[in-house]
């Protein structure tokens, strides 16, 4: 949804979940996270500093790179999901990357999809949307994005992932998933794509009047 206003207003779009599940993946990689998901969290903060997270777009994709490596599929896959919630919770972790995207936004023309950017990030933007749907219909369409790319699980795994998820990011104690007081609700659960995309736009240009008046 981010990403389709973003192409259709010219602005330039960021993931702010890329950015945690490249570290994650990184701490994966070096044996940072063992199988139960516990976070040896110390090296990790120590190798913040070296890692480095950037985006490459083509057409109308974009590439999540860490260190210069395309990891965009990678950061996808359920075993990711499953441990990026406990790395995102660490505080170092969380101001590294906020550091990070509020580079990225100094010079506004962006479009940020997060679960702190209208909290945290950038508490003074200038239209805030908090989408929501029950557990059961985001875990549905994440499954069905996640078959659709070849990747082998099951509905009930991408549920459990969801609801664990969700848990982990309004309970921690650094910038908490929670709605901004001047955010816009938006419960999409009944909506098709071409509704949400028709109805964001449509917020976008009224808001961009106001500004303007």
């Amino acid at each position: 949804m981010a990403k389709a206003l973003a192409r259709t207003i010219g602005y330039r779009y960021i993931d702010s979940g890329a950015m945690y599940r490249a570290v994650t993946l990184y701490a994966m990689r070096h044996g940072m996270v063992s199988t139960g998901g516990i976070v040896d969290e110390q090296p990790l903060i120590a190798a913040l500093p070296g890692i480095s997270i950037d985006f490459m777009v083509d057409g109308d994709n974009q590439h999540t790179l860490l260190n210069g490596e395309d990891v965009e599929a990678e950061i996808r896959r359920l075993a990711v999901s499953n441990n990026v919630s406990q790395v995102s919770a660490i505080p170092q972790v969380r101001h590294a990357l906020v550091a990070k995207q509020c580079a990225l936004g100094k010079g506004k023309g962006i479009v940020m999809d997060g679960r702190d950017i209208g909290t945290t990030v950038f508490p003074e933007a200038e239209l805030k949307i908090f989408v929501n749907a029950p557990a059961e219909t985001r875990a549905l369409r994440r499954y069905k994005e996640l078959t659709e790319k070849g990747v082998d699980t099951s509905y009930d795994e991408v549920l459990a992932n969801v609801i664990h998820r969700d848990h982990i990011d309004e309970t921690r104690e650094e910038s908490p998933l929670r709605r901004a007081e001047d955010a816009i609700v938006l419960d999409n659960s009944t909506m098709t794509i071409e509704e949400q995309d028709r109805w964001l736009v449509e917020l976008f240009n009224s808001t961009l009047e106001k500004l303007r008046s």
